[in-house]
């Protein structure tokens, strides 16, 4: 190997992942990282968890497991790094192949030349311009210092009311951090949904989980206006013009790229506005790599570019353009599936590859399933599962896969994410050989299972019907004989409380004089997962009726009111 010179733009997640790998694949290279902020790889994802009190040294964002915090003169010693922080590079000249920087304490100019160059400038949070969005208490959640302002405000006591701006992955984990403190929290979303990786029947049991804690939730509407004295926020003026009293309002409606310097360098930005690279993460110039969430890379299900900044996919990528930068083009990124997780409260919501209506955007002939049913067994404190399978009609393939509740979300979307990029079938996950215990999973797991629910709906042994569907039909007040075959003890419990007709599962078949004369008359059966309801279809239909649906999911992941016992 021949020693070269590698300069990387860029110290937080990608950056330092590719400067520690090439060192350690090329002992004889010299390695520069060039940081604007005066911290190092920071786990940007804990910042939410650092302002909720999870635990209270700051350094632990910028430490490896050991404790040891990664800073110059870390990276000097056991990487074998030259890292710069407080280093803000102004230019590229690709020419020379010279890299020009500031240093933006000292104002010092200066410069360095390189063989290959990686661009890891990461994104930078959306800021609408919104009157007001300049007064101080306005915040955003980008950098340590960010985070330190608001854990500071939490601690504080001060802050009695706060407007967290978007209810996507970092606007929920901000609300959460804040409301355990005491704090009155609102949530205010332009889109119909939090969360708008799942679809919206799921999300829905996201807010409701919310509002149980006390958050104020607005979807469908947005900030007209910041309002202040004094330079100080004083509240928000909603779209629909009402106001919200708050001292604190956090903004965290999404990232753009962070391209300046890559556009300015003439390199090729994408219709994402990301930096165009390749497979092997290298830009239109062949000496200049990029990686981390100023990049596009390509979707793996339909081959189309997208924009993925997720911290783990950063470092990914940049493993890929060490590997490439010293051994040749001998390494390739395939790209993502968008697989995502957030912990809201004491549930969680995640995702892999389409939701169904991404998929349907995308062109797909879509069939979808939905299954409430628990993680383990209940002797060994079992918690609930409600998961949306997303497959291609035509073929069984599996397009994407949406989970909620207090269960082990994580191990559901993680099985699940794998059978998307595998481009596995209902059919294949339905027999799959996955790891049982009684302490982990189900004897059928819960992914298994609900790629069984979509192989009977592929198959026509089972007629399923969202609840949105059935939600919608008796609005319209649509003919509908809606029976509920659980136990009286349930019933008296819980219930829709819309019409619904109690005949227990264990009594239908001695019931059926108590259903519709007309065997064509739609009866739509549920029951707390509708595995019972399944049931009660296949002894109608063996009986003669010929309109029977299940209500997917049944009661437990019923997203509108339900009646309690009192």
């Amino acid at each position: 190997m021949s020693s070269q010179n590698i300069v990387i733009i860029g110290g937080s997640a990608a950056g330092p992942k590719a400067a520690a790998r090439t060192k350690r694949l090329d002992e004889t290279a010299r390695v520069t990282l060039l940081q604007k902020a005066p911290e190092l790889s920071m786990a940007t994802c804990g910042y939410p968890y650092y302002i909720g009190g999870d635990f209270d040294d700051r350094n632990q964002l910028i430490a490896t497991p050991t404790g040891v915090v990664r800073n110059e003169a870390f990276f000097a010693a056991a990487k074998g790094v030259d890292a710069k922080v407080n280093t803000e590079v102004k230019s590229i000249d690709r020419e020379k192949k010279t890299v020009f920087y500031v240093n933006t304490q000292t104002h010092e100019e200066s410069s360095i030349s390189y063989d290959k160059l990686v661009i890891c400038t990461g994104a930078t949070p959306r800021r609408p311009p919104i009157p007001g969005i300049d007064l101080e208490g306005v915040q955003e959640l980008s950098e340590m210092g960010d985070a330190d302002k608001l854990r500071e405000l939490r601690d504080s006591g001060k802050v009695k009311n706060v407007v967290i701006v978007g209810g996507g992955l970092i606007g929920i984990e901000v609300c959460e951090a804040l409301a355990e403190s005491g704090m009155n929290v609102t949530v205010v979303e332009m889109l119909p949904q939090l969360l708008s990786f799942l679809d919206w029947e799921l999300a829905k049991l996201i807010e409701k989980h919310v509002k149980s804690k006390g958050i104020t939730v607005h979807t469908e509407n947005g900030i007209a206006h910041f309002l202040g004295e004094n330079d100080r926020l004083t509240g928000v003026k909603l779209q629909d013009g009402s106001i919200i009293p708050c001292e604190l309002a956090v903004v965290s409606i999404g990232v753009v790229p962070n391209v300046s310097l890559a556009r300015e360098a003439g390199l090729e930005i994408g219709d994402f506005g990301g930096i165009t690279v390749n497979e092997y993460m290298r830009t239109s110039d062949p000496a200049i790599y990029a990686a981390g969430d100023c990049v596009e890379i390509q979707n793996r299900i339909t081959g189309k570019k997208t924009y993925a900044p997720y911290g783990d996919l950063a470092n990914l990528e940049a493993r890929v353009v060490a590997d490439n930068m010293v051994l040749g083009d001998n390494s390739i990124f395939p790209g993502t599936v968008n697989s995502g997780i957030c912990k809201v409260f004491d549930m969680s919501a995640g995702s892999t590859g389409f939701s169904e209506k991404n998929a349907k955007a995308e062109g797909y002939e879509v069939i979808t399933a939905t299954n409430a049913s628990l993680d383990k067994p209940g002797f060994m404190g079992a918690k609930l599962l409600v998961s949306k399978m997303v497959a291609d009609a035509k073929t069984g393939r599996i397009l994407g896969f949406q989970c909620v509740g207090p269960g082990e979300v994580n191990r559901q979307v993680a099985e699940a994410a794998m059978a998307v990029m595998n481009g596995n079938t209902v059919y294949e996950i339905g027999v799959a050989d996955l790891p049982y215990a009684p302490p982990f999973s189900l004897a059928i797991d819960h992914f298994i299972t609900t790629a069984h629910i979509l192989e009977n709906k592929i198959a026509g042994r089972m007629t399923g019907i969202s609840n949105v569907e059935v939600k919608e039909r008796l609005d319209a007040g649509a003919e509908i004989f809606l029976l509920d075959v659980r136990s009286p003890v349930e019933f008296e419990e819980m219930r829709l409380n819309a019409g619904e007709t109690l005949i227990p599962l264990g009594t239908i078949r001695t019931s059926l004089d108590k259903l519709p004369n007309n065997k064509d008359s739609e009866i739509i059966t549920f029951c707390k997962i509708s595995m019972r309801g399944y049931e009660a279809q296949r002894v109608l239909e063996a009986n003669g009726w010929t309109n029977v649906k299940v209500i997917e999911g049944g009661i437990m992941a019923w997203p509108f009111k339900v009646e309690f016992k009192a």
